[in-house]
């Protein structure tokens, strides 16, 4: 059974820092690639950013761009988001997940941007 257990969400004032981190279990973390999702208040899961399998390749929807770096240890199965920068625009619940979507998914750590 598929198992993403997120971490280090918090209160951040605007413009500071979080590491969310995500332990993987179930699967053969390191075949597959990884993702962060993020729901904001009232919206839609939104795709914020994707690592692959290797560690080698990123990608990022363009809101984030140059503030925050995804990252993962193979040999520990878990998976990194650090967020740098932040603003009230990105509060939201997080959520690590093995595809883009969001299908599979883990329950989230809560991120709140504010004064």
């Amino acid at each position: 059974e598929v198992l993403l257990v997120e971490s280090g969400g918090g209160l951040v004032q605007p413009g500071g820092s979080l590491r969310l981190s995500c332990a993987a279990s179930g699967f053969i973390f390191s075949r597959d690639d990884m993702s962060w999702v993020r729901q904001a208040p009232g919206k839609g899961l939104e795709w914020v950013s994707t690592i692959d399998f290797g560690g080698h390749s990123t990608y990022y929807v363009d809101s984030v761009k140059g503030r925050f770096i995804i990252s993962r240890d193979n040999a520990e199965n878990t998976l990194n988001l650090r967020m740098d920068s932040l603003t009230p625009e990105d509060t939201a619940l997080y959520y690590c997940a093995t595809d883009r979507r969001g299908t599979n998914r883990g329950q989230g750590t809560q991120v709140t941007v504010s004064t």
